[in-house]
């Protein structure tokens, strides 16, 4: 039934998605919290879990092979003015572009990790990158996180202020202690048609939590590009 409700609605915009942005079928763009919560060896298995989903085959093939090409983008983000870009914007349509993307995650060196956590930033930084990226029928921010906002102001601020209208944000929670923090994502940063909040117990769990949420993002936007 979730599933059903999802693709009716996607497929309602995909019908009424302007004819020149077909040839792109998703903005996804990911970012990743580097803030002082996150230590070096939490930030490395971000980098590596993230670069692992990206060359995973159950992430591989609906990246590559579905309907219309995904532009793909990654930026970390911490505190107020600390949003850096890793990979900027580029249609992926090749394994070798992967390849390259997990190379990037791999040897880029951190960008900071001195930071409070200022989710609301991170998110309106959201809205520039999209307005940069290609056209495409869908964008979706795909942001991870191991606590609540603690710097600037929040996400509600951050969805009234900035230009995110019909984008879907899509929350990966990293706990700890407990669940507490998924709540958080879901109730105050996710957004959209389909919105979701995929949960790792820990950073230990990140690799395979994102490749699942990838997995559930790419399958089902292609499912619905695909249903006539």
């Amino acid at each position: 039934m979730i599933r059903a409700a999802v693709i009716g609605a996607l497929a309602c915009l995909v019908a009424t998605a302007p004819a020149a942005a077909q040839d792109c079928r998703l903005a996804l763009l990911l970012a990743l919290d580097v803030s002082s919560s996150v230590d070096a060896a939490e930030h490395r298995l971000q980098r590596e879990g993230l670069a692992a989903a990206l060359l995973a085959p159950q992430v591989q093939d609906p990246l590559l092979n579905g309907p219309g090409p995904v532009a793909l983008a990654i930026y970390e983000w911490s505190g107020r003015f600390q949003q850096d870009v890793l990979t900027d914007w580029q249609l992926v349509t090749t394994e070798t572009q992967l390849f390259e993307i997990a190379e990037t995650l791999r040897s880029a060196p951190r960008s900071t990790g001195e930071f409070p956590t200022a989710l609301g930033y991170a998110i309106g930084f959201a809205a520039d990158m999209f307005a940069a990226a290609p056209p495409c029928l869908f964008q979706t921010l795909d942001i991870a996180g191991d606590g609540e906002n603690n710097d600037g102001f929040p996400p509600a601020l951050a969805f009234e202020h900035f230009a995110l209208s019909g984008i879907t944000v899509n929350g990966l929670a990293i706990g700890g202690a407990g669940a507490a923090i998924g709540a958080y994502y879901e109730a105050e940063v996710i957004r959209g048609p389909g919105a979701f909040v995929e949960y790792a117990t820990s950073h230990d769990d990140f690799a395979t939590a994102i490749r699942r949420k990838l997995e559930r993002e790419l399958r089902v936007m292609t499912l619905t590009l695909d249903t006539p």
